[in-house]
């Protein structure tokens, strides 16, 4: 059983005395560039867009998000890995991004040493839906439908190594079912294709989906969470649904290369948690189905290398074969 090894982290209480910068480095200078490896409209494209014009304000140069999709956010990944280390050059990935896709991918770069983690800033569940026409209600009976037709039932995804193909095989894995994986390139397509009617199942992000759930153009049968999601409280976990022991969240981690100077690094940490602490941000993350935690640079660091070691195990569990280069 594959278990989320961290606990949800509080806010970094580090602040740089008198906000001037230690070694002398003057930051910023320029623009900052955020790399996001999904087209407009994911949730780490969400999210780094709520928090745009707050940073301007505090740090004093404007933000441009730069959506790099492509090569399961590989593109984007290597990218910012050879960005100038100076601190104008920033990515926020997703738990596929920084922990799955170093299990299955031979990448030009290595997560731990060629980026510097800054900060997660969020955490954020999906929801498991079926196309209308699939007849089940229930977790349970898709667990039934799924043992009795095995590869029958195609789920799609983001792409390999995103959120929803872990999501999938992970519920494979604990229910000992064999669905059969269909990549898009993003979520939004994916969801396009199961309105459609193209696939059958999806793990996708609340907030996108919410509205076609809504409209009845897809069925909910539960979260992944450990808890219910508050917009959706009438919807049961995983867990709670019929597989005992069900967790997966995504989450949202902003970074940069590595060698960035440690007084900028933490200067971008602070600057980012004081933002997520403000009650309009935080009712704006919610109401996309996300819920805010902001870490210190060590705690960042710390959730990397244990949701690098988690993976790697779902990685060898459910036998995904390598998916060759990024």
């Amino acid at each position: 059983m594959v278990k989320r090894l961290y606990p949800v982290m509080g806010f970094a209480a580090a602040m740089i005395s008198g906000g001037a910068l230690a070694q002398g480095v003057a930051y910023p200078v320029k623009p900052l560039r955020v790399l996001v490896p999904f087209p407009p409209g994911g949730t780490p494209d969400i999210h780094i867009r709520f928090m745009s014009e707050r940073l301007l304000a505090r740090l004093g140069q404007p933000l441009v998000v730069d959506n790099r999709a492509g090569a399961s956010g590989n593109i984007a990944m290597e990218t910012a890995a050879r960005a100038q280390p100076d601190g104008h050059t920033l990515i926020i990935g997703t738990v596929g991004n920084w922990a799955v896709n170093p299990h299955l991918f031979k990448l030009s770069y290595d997560v731990q040493r060629d980026f510097s983690p800054i900060v997660q800033i969020a955490i954020t569940p999906a929801v498991l839906v079926v196309h209308p026409t699939v007849p089940v209600n229930t977790v349970k009976e898709l667990i039934a439908l799924a043992a009795k037709t095995p590869g029958a039932l195609n789920y799609g995804s983001s792409g390999v190594g995103g959120f929803g193909h872990m999501c999938a095989e992970l519920f494979s894995v604990m229910t000992k079912t064999r669905m059969t994986h269909v990549p898009y390139k993003g979520a939004a397509l994916a969801l396009t294709e199961l309105t459609g009617g193209h696939i059958q199942i999806l793990f996708n992000s609340a907030a996108m989906t919410l509205p076609h759930i809504k409209a009845g153009r897809v069925r909910a049968l539960a979260t992944t969470g450990a808890t219910r999601f508050a917009a959706m409280a009438e919807l049961p976990t995983v867990a709670e649904a019929g597989v005992p022991g069900y967790e997966n969240i995504t989450w949202s981690m902003v970074g940069g290369p590595a060698k960035i100077p440690p007084a900028v690094v933490e200067r971008l940490n602070t600057e980012f948690n004081a933002i997520l602490r403000e009650p309009d941000i935080r009712e704006r993350f919610a109401g996309t189905g996300s819920s805010v935690t902001g870490t210190s640079v060590k705690q960042a660091s710390e959730i990397l290398n244990a949701e690098l070691l988690k993976f790697g195990r779902l990685v060898r569990e459910a036998k995904i074969p390598p998916a060759g280069g990024g």
